[in-house]
């Protein structure tokens, strides 16, 4: 469709991108608002960049405690508007604490000293940029190179997809983890393997989201002397943010513990496998998981960074992270990305393999562009009915826990391909070439 109608596409994707905007903010953020107004509940900045860039600013320039209960409240004002009052059966669970390692405050050095508006201004044209910049990151890190046409209609769907808007809208650090990572297996394939464990290590701000990717790396590079450089650059730059935290804040990593315990605890703190099978079984297969992902990485562990097997490999560890990341929210499914575009690279070698993969990728298109069909049609059925429209706020995200188990389906299909043997003939005739 690109090379045939590439006026086409280019419109579609920015009808896609449009109509979803749209959809945030005339259908999802106008519900939000009546049913605030409904419940009585506080509504003030709601920017998850806030409650990390006040407690960086108290802690860096007035030397306060950002894990304090009094930093918390502080943190709330802004937030909610008010300090959560716990007495109120109305106010929201979520105490917006700042449950973060103390050494994101290096990271958010550099706005401490600017009103946070402008600093959320400017948060949101990085995420935006780096974005759009990752889907170029992972189409060179996998190897694919289809044109710049296809990385602009890709990157404007991207930016037009439910997870990215949600993100954005929210000033959501897990849009700069997925950044990071993207950086990280790119330089790992030019052979910049230093580098790629230096940005890892900016990463775990959040861990939750890549402590499998950073043990299946480890084990990986652990293997061949050549990759070795990366497990160094890793631990050298996570000592410098330890020690430089232990430095700024004594004994901040207790403080840290107790209150990602108790994040954990007011937000639920259950997988996407908790909800499905329950927490006890939920967990077992979590664990489960995380073998088979090492399993693969062993069995990978002579692939070369770019290499379909490792592209392969990268692909299963983020997907299956989702699965099992002690929390579920859609901006989490940028993560997604390098599946995603597996998936679109083989997609005409899949819809030749039989009727079984044929029918795999229709239902992987359809659940990701569910998302865009139904915001234009809430977007359209906005402007004459917006209560039907706002009541049916939902029905963009109907597909949302789908997706992760469809590409982990189109991943295994495609791994099986990867990771065949050859067969005798075509042995052979390597042999003889």
């Amino acid at each position: 469709m690109l090379d045939r109608y590439p006026k086409l596409a280019i419109a579609l994707a920015l009808i896609c991108l449009a109509a979803m905007w749209l959809y945030v903010n005339r259908v999802l953020a106008a519900h939000q608002r009546a049913e605030a107004a409904v419940r009585h509940n506080p509504r003030g900045n709601l920017s998850d960049l806030y409650p990390r860039w006040l407690g960086s600013r108290e802690l860096l320039l007035h030397h306060r405690d950002p894990y304090s209960a009094e930093v918390t409240r502080e943190i709330q004002a802004g937030y909610y508007g008010r300090p959560l009052d716990p007495s109120r059966a109305e106010d929201p669970k979520d105490e917006q604490a700042f449950a973060y390692p103390l050494y994101v405050a290096i990271l958010l050095a550099p706005t401490v000293h600017f009103p946070f508006e402008p600093v959320r201004k400017g948060f949101d044209a990085l995420l935006i940029a780096l974005t759009a910049a990752s889907v170029w990151l992972w189409m060179r890190a996998i190897r694919w190179q289809p044109g710049p046409l296809a990385w602009f209609v890709t990157a404007v769907l991207v930016l037009g997809s439910f997870p990215a808007v949600q993100g954005i809208k929210l000033d959501q650090l897990s849009l700069l983890i997925a950044g990071f990572i993207a950086l990280s297996v790119f330089l790992l394939n030019r052979r910049q393997f230093f580098a790629a464990g230096i940005v890892l290590a900016a990463s775990t701000i959040k861990p939750q989201l890549v402590l499998s990717l950073i043990a299946c790396l480890v084990v990986w590079a652990l293997t061949d002397s050549r990759r070795r450089s990366f497990v160094w650059g890793f631990c050298g730059a996570m000592g410098v943010l330890l020690v430089v935290s232990e430095i700024i804040l004594p004994g901040w990593l207790p403080k840290f513990r107790i209150a990602l315990h108790q994040y954990l605890a007011y937000t639920g703190g259950i997988s996407l496998m908790d909800r499905l099978l329950s927490q006890g079984p939920g967990r077992v297969a979590s664990v489960a998981i995380v073998a088979v992902l090492l399993g693969l990485t062993w069995r990978a562990r002579r692939s070369e960074p770019g290499s379909r097997d490792f592209s392969m490999l990268i692909a299963n560890i983020l997907t299956a992270t989702l699965l099992i990341v002690p929390t579920f929210a859609p901006y989490n499914q940028l993560h997604l990305l390098p599946a995603v575009l597996l998936t679109a690279r083989e997609c005409q070698a899949t819809w030749k393999a039989g009727p079984v993969s044929r029918a795999l990728l229709v239902v992987t298109v359809a659940a990701l562009g569910w998302q865009w069909l139904a915001a234009i049609a809430l977007v359209l059925l906005s402007v004459r009915l917006p209560v039907v429209a706002q009541n049916a706020w939902t029905v963009p995200l109907y597909t949302v826990l789908a997706i992760p188990f469809v590409l982990l389906l189109d991943l295994v299909l495609l791994s099986q391909e990867a990771w065949s043997p050859p067969s005798p003939q075509l042995a052979m005739g390597d042999r003889k070439r």
